[in-house]
C-alpha cells in the first residue's frame, strides 16, 4: 500500500474526489482557502451513461442499465483545465473537483490540494471501509461439513 502522506496521482485524485460524499468535500474546499477562480468550460451537466456487465464475470457482455453522472470541465485563468465526472447530481461536488484537478496542475497549489483535501478524503474512505470490514466480519458465519467416517 502506499504512503499514506504521498501525493496521489491524477488518476487517484479523481477517484478519491469521485467517491467523496458531496458534503464533505464541500466543506473541505471552504475550509482550505484554495482560490475558485476558474470559468466553467463544460457543465456542470448531469447525464445518463450505459451500464454493461457480464454474467459470471466471463459471460457475453449485455445492457444492464443506466446511472445518473455529473460532469464538469474548469478552465483556471492561467491556462489549467480540469475534468471532473462523478455518480449522481450533485453539481456543485463535479464542479469543485473540477476545479481541485485543475488547481493540483499549478505547482504552488498542488500541495494544499492533496494535503487539505485529498488526504483528508482519502483516509477518511479508509477508515469507512475498515468500519464496514468489522461490521461485516461480526456477522460472518463459518459452516463446515462433518462426515459421519461411512466411505
Amino acid at each position: 500500500m502506499k504512503d499514506e502522506t504521498e501525493p496521489l496521482s491524477r488518476r487517484d485524485a479523481m477517484v478519491v474526489l469521485a467517491s467523496a460524499p458531496g458534503d464533505v468535500l464541500e466543506r473541505l474546499w471552504r475550509e482550505s482557502g484554495l482560490p475558485d477562480e476558474g470559468t466553467a468550460l463544460r457543465g456542470p451537466e448531469t447525464g445518463l451513461v450505459a451500464l454493461r456487465g457480464r454474467i459470471g464475470g466471463g459471460g457475453a457482455p449485455f445492457n444492464f442499465g443506466e446511472a445518473t453522472v455529473t460532469r464538469a470541465s474548469v478552465k483556471l485563468p492561467t491556462g489549467e483545465v480540469g475534468h471532473a465526472y462523478s455518480l449522481g447530481r450533485e453539481r456543485e461536488k463535479a464542479r469543485i473537483s473540477a476545479t481541485l484537478d485543475a488547481l493540483r496542475q499549478r505547482t504552488e497549489f498542488a500541495p494544499d490540494v492533496n494535503a487539505k483535501i485529498l488526504l483528508p478524503l482519502r483516509q477518511s474512505s479508509h477508515e469507512t471501509d475498515e468500519q464496514r470490514r468489522a461490521e461485516t466480519a461480526a456477522t460472518r458465519v463459518d459452516f463446515f461439513t462433518m462426515t459421519r467416517g461411512e466411505d
